[in-house]
């Protein structure tokens, strides 16, 4: 079961007014180019050739590892993007809910890893459900205590399921999100989930993405605890009899340190051993925190190039009301603000000018929910001032708020002419 092709029209914020509704296929035939003003701003952009490095970038970082990819579908939630890294090779497609795994099922993803806990019985329909609906689907889920176990099960005993939903244990870190603390929490809950009638322990799982300090020594050691946890529960796991496959999936990777992780993930277990990175924001990264980040990754490998930026929020001009300031018809509802502001990198004339790099005095400190607010140096000569109806691209910290805050996004070329399109299902 899949859901039907979008159309893209005027129901889309930058889509031109009154123009009739186009298919995917239809986008590129238009001709728009975003440097002669041909759509309207704000619009969040895709530029084709970082998404393809991209992509070729964490292929090759896994098949150097003997590694498995099951990117984080939560950051774009979007079922074209989707398909490029099942395309470029991923195994599957992680998410954070039940109502985005459906999403991703109903659009062909093939391997469903729900990287959180499933425990609300409306939830529990609804896998059951998309289970009924899809026989070959695999999907698994994590499960952090014996609580969540009896929840399942009392669920399950309402309900005419006879099937065995597929889970991993979840291991955490003190004072971070979920997961299992201890050694003997984790063997008590490993024990129940192998001896439940509607459970199947399929490997075991953790998250060091909260962890990340750009600190060569602090984030090595963080990461070498957890997966030194991560290894113990499998081993013991094996012994018990606990796995219910031969093949063993050990899973992390956030998209700020998972080379660390990387190194720990095939462990000899004397058991075939999947290990699989989750890493989302990888296919766009970022201008900002993903950037640091990188640099980092770049450090410890010794790397000169890593990921590349490939997300920016294009913003006209608009007002220009005192020296020193300039107002973009960019704010809240369209740009990510939760980590970092967004960073002016280009400006264009708004005319098909060429784009040009933005003085380095020129910041946006703040934003209302339809304006950003670009900062400049007054004393500096004219034609270093943001001029009016000029176009002002700007790079993003975090494209997970920044996805969410769009329908659709353009794919442009290196001369910012659109050439494809995507949706998101937020």
């Amino acid at each position: 079961m899949t859901s039907p092709q979008p159309t893209y029209g005027p129901q889309f914020k930058g889509f031109p007014a009154g123009g009739a509704p186009l298919t995917r296929e239809e986008i590129p035939a238009q001709g728009w180019n975003l440097l002669r003003g041909d759509l309207a701003l704000p619009l969040a952009v895709l530029k084709r050739s970082a998404l393809q490095h991209n992509l070729h970038w964490m292929r090759d970082f896994c098949a150097q590892r003997g590694l498995f990819l099951a990117p984080h579908g939560k950051t774009s939630m979007s079922p074209e993007l989707w398909q490029m890294q099942l395309d470029a090779g991923a195994w599957g497609i992680s998410f954070a809910t039940v109502f985005q795994a459906a999403v991703g099922a109903r659009h062909g993803v093939p391997v469903l890893l729900i990287a959180n806990q499933v425990i609300q019985r409306a939830e529990l329909d609804a896998l059951a459900l998309l289970h009924a609906e899809q026989p070959g689907l695999r999907s698994m889920f994590l499960v952090d205590s014996v609580g969540q176990v009896d929840a399942i099960e009392a669920w399950a005993s309402g309900r005419a399921f006879r099937g065995r939903f597929e889970v991993l244990l979840e291991l955490g870190i003190a004072g971070q999100r979920t997961g299992i603390r201890t050694a003997e929490e984790a063997r008590q809950t490993a024990a129940r989930i192998a001896a439940s009638p509607v459970l199947q322990l399929a490997g075991v799982e953790c998250y060091e993405g909260t962890t990340s300090y750009c600190d060569h020594a602090k984030d090595r050691a963080t990461v070498q605890g957890l997966m030194d946890r991560v290894e113990a529960i499998a081993r013991e796991a094996i012994a018990q009899g606990w796995f219910a496959h031969d093949e063993i999936i050990l899973t992390a990777g956030g998209s700020a340190i998972f080379d660390l992780v990387a190194e720990r993930l095939t462990p000899d277990l004397g058991r075939p051993v999947r290990g699989v990175l989750r890493s989302g924001c990888y296919l766009t990264h970022d201008h900002q925190r993903y950037t640091r980040y990188l640099c980092c990754v770049g450090e410890r490998l010794n790397l000169r190039e890593t990921l590349k930026p490939a997300l920016e929020v294009l913003a006209c001009v608009q007002s220009q009301p005192e020296p020193g300031l300039a107002l973009l018809s960019m704010g809240k509802r369209d740009v990510a603000y939760d980590l970092d502001l967004p960073q002016p990198v280009w400006r264009s004339d708004g005319r098909g000018g060429v784009p040009q790099s933005v003085p380095p005095h020129w910041r946006i400190d703040a934003l209302n929910d339809q304006h950003g607010y670009l900062r400049f140096d007054a004393s500096a000569p004219r034609a270093e001032w943001p001029q009016l109806g000029e176009t002002v691209a700007s790079g993003i910290s975090h494209p997970c708020t920044t996805f969410d805050k769009w329908r659709w996004l353009p794919v442009v070329d290196e001369g910012y002419t659109v050439v494809d399109a995507v949706t998101t299902w937020f």
